[in-house]
């Protein structure tokens, strides 16, 4: 078995695992970062999802480096792409035009301005890059993690890490169980965190977000146009499935007509722009990441959007603690709801003007490169969250929380041991335990210290969405600036850490030290608080 050692080990590959490595490496810590897949950059890349933002985050509210990969991609278009005057002169360009963010865009250029990001840390030996890996064990001493294992998934060789920090950027804080590092999972009950819309019972473990595995689908309109291919084995029973849902969803899942998030009344679109209504919005249009407004008529390629909607959200089981089999199961369903979905889409969806299926429409394996067209890894909406020595629930930041608290409506807690700041709606996609959405009203946010540090363990930190925060509040601490945000701070953390020889522990308990970290942050482009004028409404 080979060994190697380094400062900081992270776990995960991911938007929060990328971040955390470019913090450690800027402070001149030897980083070594795995990832499962070929690709880094997690959400932005291999699970093929744009990102989905606040409607200041032009202005402000991310960090400095999350700001820059945001001007990377539309620089990687101006420079490689063909794009008409108009859209090169654009300063927001929106390279796919689609409508979730301002910033749609392919996941393999994220790829490639993640790699540009990464690749003087590489060149001067401070980053090691190890794709296709994933961690098998971990060797722990009382409250510390001694180092890891990892297992190259092309080779089946194995290799020891050993590492004075580790940090969990997994996309289902794998690192945790592994570490014997206490986490909850699922869904809390109101007794114990005393949120108005958490379940009123005892806790439920296995309930969890929905996971989707997004697909790009691009759109022939030549007159004719036919790109179906083979009926799926399993078609018949996704289209005839009608999810049983609480409360209940308005049909079957194969249909126009979805439940719609924050009413939970049924709601119906189309899926181009072009027959779009007031009342009846494009599917297609959503997330649409290649669009021909940007190109010269001539050379104007097929328009694409990823699939990442409420027909392909795969609820029917957990794949959080349990039997390998049962992961194996659910993770060839969800796919297999995609691939069927999309079957319906060409065959069987209705048309506006009477007619059923858009023969047109085909996959674009190269956008997410794969051989089949779909993701290279599924879109995990919730993990594992470390039990931490704060954790952030829906009365901090939730607006009828609040309210119904007698506090501020129209500010959020404000943290003294701020690392970030966040925002988005308190978003959570059907769950596994038969919960329909919950699509709750939030504010402007802060990423608490003390919500990256666990109650015990010394060494590890969460870098992703598996900091101390609720099945609820995961809602809106999982989107792509937010991860960015805390795999950054927590890379960071682990570097101030070394560096003053000191523990996370410590750093949110001694102001000074906690002030001390706060200045490097700021210095390193991590806003800390919202805006006067954010926070005044």
């Amino acid at each position: 078995m080979n060994e190697s050692k380094t400062d900081i080990l992270i776990v995960g590959g991911g938007t929060g695992g990328v971040a955390a490595a470019l913090g450690a490496t800027s402070l001149g810590y030897r980083v070594i970062l795995t990832e499962e897949t070929d690709w880094l950059g997690g959400q932005l890349t291999s699970q093929a999802v744009p990102p989905d933002e606040h409607h200041w985050i032009e202005q402000f509210g991310c960090t400095r480096r999350y700001r820059s990969f945001r001007d990377g991609v539309r620089a990687y278009y101006r420079e490689h792409y063909p794009l008409t005057e108009l859209a090169r002169a654009n300063p927001t360009l929106n390279p796919g035009g689609g409508a979730v963010s301002r910033l749609c865009h392919e996941p393999r250029v994220a790829v490639a301005v993640i790699e540009s990001m990464i690749h003087w840390p590489r060149t001067k030996g401070l980053l090691t890059v190890l794709l296709r890996h994933k961690p098998l064990g971990a060797d722990v001493e009382d409250d510390r993690v001694r180092s890891v294992t990892v297992r190259d998934l092309e080779t089946g060789k194995e290799q020891t890490i050993t590492a004075d920090y580790v940090l969990d950027a997994t996309e289902l804080g794998e690192m945790l169980p592994l570490t014997k590092t206490e986490y909850v999972v699922g869904a809390e009950s109101r007794a114990d965190t005393h949120e108005p819309h958490a379940i009123d019972g005892p806790a439920e473990p296995n309930t969890v977000q929905s996971l989707t595995w997004c697909f790009p689908m691009a759109f022939d309109p030549a007159p004719g146009a036919n790109h179906v291919g083979d009926k799926p084995e399993h078609y018949d029973r996704w289209r005839d499935y009608a999810p049983k849902l609480t409360p209940p969803w308005p049909g079957k899942m194969f249909s126009w007509t979805y439940a719609q998030p924050t009413t939970l009344e049924p709601i119906e679109r189309v899926l181009f722009k072009s027959d779009a209504t007031k009342d009846r919005r494009s599917f297609f249009d959503y997330r649409q990441i290649v669009t021909r407004d940007h190109f010269p008529e001539p050379i104007a390629p097929h328009e694409v959007s990823l699939v990442n909607w409420p027909q392909n959200d795969y609820w029917e089981l957990s794949i959080i603690d349990q039997p390998q089999e049962v992961i194996e199961r659910a993770l060839r369903e969800s796919k297999e709801l995609s691939r069927s979905f999309f079957h319906w889409l060409q065959t069987e969806a209705p048309r506006p003007e009477g007619g059923t299926g858009y023969p047109g429409l085909y996959l674009r394996p190269d956008i997410v490169g794969t051989s089949d067209g779909f993701a290279k890894y599924p879109y995990i909406r919730e993990s594992r969250r470390i039990r931490a020595r704060f954790t952030v629930t829906e009365n901090h930041i939730g607006v009828d929380a609040r309210k119904a608290a007698g506090k501020n409506a129209k500010t959020a807690d404000q943290f003294e041991d701020s690392v970030g700041v966040g925002y988005y709606r308190i978003d959570l996609h059907p769950s596994t335990g038969g919960k329909n959405y919950i699509d709750i009203a939030s504010l402007p946010f802060q990423i608490p210290l003390g919500s990256l540090v666990p109650t015990r363990v010394e060494n590890l930190l969460p870098a992703c969405k598996n900091l101390g925060v609720t099945h609820l509040t995961n809602g809106c601490y999982r989107l792509h600036p937010v991860e960015w945000n805390i795999g950054e701070s927590a890379g960071l953390l682990a570097a101030f850490c070394l560096s003053n020889r000191t523990k996370p522990q410590a750093v949110h308990a001694d102001r000074e030290l906690l002030r001390h970290f706060q200045d490097l942050l700021v210095a390193q482009g991590i806003e800390l608080s919202w805006p006067e004028s954010v926070l005044k409404g």
